[in-house]
């Protein structure tokens, strides 16, 4: 990532003259997630957002009053609500995008989009966050998007991420502290691995993650591998578990279901917890809670 800035030459005549020139235009310059080097003329001011993580880092560096439409999913913060809608994140309305003549647009690299949007001259920007370095990464790849110095941006707002990560860690419980978690990320089941945003994050909150890292980020498991791994907390949203604990072959008899050591969060939380963006340490704080609520509940049945 770079600024490429203006070169100073010396003039043909004696070299007693300075004169300014521009060697290559200035250019604002980003390696997005497809290793693609995209080049800008100066900082966007019209931007389209079509990742919710992205729109949510967008606004973390006190740039959403640059977007100018987003993807049908970003709803945080309650501002971007407003913005006109294209469509999904994965397929857009590529004529709605077009016409809302953005300078910017940001997607998920698994955008089926990104040819035709560049076919119609649009800068487009790849960033798709699964880790926390990854997060990271994307809040100082738009930083310099924006041309936000990284003290004022990126810097600042990691800052307070593992401030607020680390707060949330300090309050787990000491009597859950290693306990075997299974986080289901969405229906399928689709669970969160130790190597996801997820799993670092119950890392972080000195959890044990039962989906092993080679099973990739966020592998879609069989239910049985859940009752063999017999975890001592299970954890999902509402929108995965709508009416409590999923029928699975054999889930009754875990120990987690029998004790009631379960953490169903709303759709508000989960929208919170599966983005890997700004929000990440609020997420991690929702789950400190709920464990914080499932140690008095063991206190009080000892």
């Amino acid at each position: 990532m770079k600024r490429i800035k203006p070169c100073v030459v010396r003039s043909l005549f004696g070299g007693v003259l300075l004169a300014w020139a521009l060697c290559a235009a200035a250019q604002i310059e980003v390696t997005d997630a497809r290793g693609v080097k995209v080049q800008l003329a100066r900082p966007p001011q019209r931007i389209v957002s079509l990742l919710p993580s992205l729109t949510e880092s967008l606004c973390a560096l006190d740039a959403c009053n640059r977007l100018v439409g987003v993807d049908r999913y970003s709803n945080w913060p309650a501002q971007v609500k407003s913005l006109p809608v294209v469509g999904g994140g994965l397929d857009p309305n590529i004529e709605a995008v077009f016409a809302l003549k953005p300078d910017l647009v940001l997607v998920s690299v698994a955008s089926r989009a990104v040819t035709r949007m560049e076919a119609l001259g649009l800068k487009v920007v790849a960033l798709e966050p699964r880790t926390h370095g990854e997060a990271r990464t994307v809040l100082q790849k738009i930083g310099t998007l924006l041309d936000i110095p990284p003290a004022q941006g990126a810097d600042r707002v990691w800052a307070g991420i593992e401030a607020d990560m680390n707060k949330a860690a300090n309050s787990v419980p000491e009597s859950l502290r290693q306990q075997r978690v299974y986080f289901e990320a969405s229906r399928g089941p689709y669970a969160a691995g130790e190597n996801s945003f997820i799993g670092e994050t119950l890392t972080r909150l000195h959890m044990r993650n039962v989906i092993e890292a080679k099973l990739g980020p966020f592998p879609r498991i069989n239910p049985e591998y859940v009752v063999k791994a017999d975890p001592d907390i299970l954890m999902a949203g509402e929108r995965s578990w709508k009416t409590g604990v999923p029928e699975y072959p054999g889930w009754a008899q875990m120990r987690a279901v029998k004790q009631g050591a379960i953490c169903r969060f709303t759709p508000e939380q989960s929208d919170i917890l599966v983005r890997p963006g700004p929000r990440m340490a609020e997420g991690a704080q929702i789950i400190a809670k709920c464990l914080q609520g499932l140690a008095a509940k063991q206190g009080r049945a000892q």
